[in-house]
């Protein structure tokens, strides 16, 4: 099993035909995902990649059953994107966009609490690199071949520190059951804790790789829900520990305005709540290893 998708998810790509949902939906194709068309307003009825294109998401899902969608709708209209999959059933939405106004993402939050928590759509992003269960699905931007399928989840703000603990993992021979972005946003869909709660429910999750940065309480609030719900080890790595206070740094949300926020704090924060800190981000894979034991094959 893996969270979010697997190879039977039947995928939907949002803005389909532009450049960019071109390649990449090509990508997720090539990697096996069962992406079963997309969505382009006033393209309907028309075939990109060899799949069909509808104009709404309402309409291919009653066409098509599709259950997951990913947003490459550019920033002015990705909020307008997310919210549709969401009246539409889609039941877990990856949004790549970057640079969507935070008054955007206000409106979609409190839009979908519109519906009941256990039948509201699960939303990753924006600003993310999406989700890969490997040897299943990608929904995403990420290079699906560093991922090894294994037994550890992997949950992250940033897209390239991600990529880089996949990678070392890897060369060590650990695999990954999946690795959510979780955007680097001030505002998302999901939080860190929320996609603890879904890694820790996984009977084929073992342990769990969290990587942070400065700004915002999201590792804080992990690391309370680690400590008091969580039997999985948890490694965590938290970039920025050299970031001057009050500078936003790379990410939308990566600026330190309070108590807790900078780097230092949050590895304090964390290694209280009994979480394992890499030391940096070279260390990732090799803590990983030594927290579940693992020995590289020889």
């Amino acid at each position: 099993m893996a969270i979010f998708i697997n190879e039977n998810t039947p995928i939907l790509i949002q803005g389909f035909t532009g450049r960019i949902g071109t390649f990449h939906a090509q990508e997720m194709i090539d990697y096996g995902t069962n992406v079963i068309g997309g969505v382009t307003p006033g393209k309907g009825g028309s075939t990109h990649l060899g799949r069909p294109v509808f104009n709404t998401v309402k309409g291919a899902v009653d066409e098509t059953g599709a259950e997951a969608s990913i947003v490459f709708v550019p920033p002015p209209f990705a909020a307008d994107a997310i919210m549709e999959a969401a009246d539409a059933g889609i039941k877990y939405c990856v949004c790549i966009t970057d640079g969507i106004p935070a008054q955007d993402m206000i409106r979609v939050k409190r839009y979908m609490r519109r519906y009941k928590k256990e039948s509201r759509m699960i939303l990753t992003g924006p600003n993310c690199a999406g989700t890969i269960s490997p040897g299943k699905a990608m929904l995403g931007i990420m290079p699906g071949h560093i991922y090894l399928p294994g037994r550890v989840g992997i949950v992250g703000r940033s897209g390239t520190l991600g990529y880089e603990a996949a990678q070392q993992m890897k060369d060590l021979g650990i695999g990954v059951s999946t690795s959510v972005g979780i955007g680097g946003d001030p505002i998302n869909g999901s939080s860190f804790k929320d996609v603890l709660e879904h890694f820790e429910k996984d009977p084929d999750t073992d342990a769990v790789m969290l990587i942070g940065e400065i700004g915002g309480p999201q590792e804080a609030q992990a690391g309370e829900y680690i400590r008091d719900h969580m039997k999985k080890p948890v490694v965590a790595y938290i970039a920025g520990l050299s970031a001057p206070k009050g500078r936003r740094m790379g990410h939308a949300g990566a600026i330190v305005s309070a108590f807790g926020e900078s780097a230092a704090e949050k590895v304090d924060i964390l290694k209280g709540c009994g979480v394992t800190m890499a030391p940096t981000p070279s260390e990732m894979g090799s803590t990983i290893a030594k927290v579940i034991g693992h020995k590289k094959a020889a």
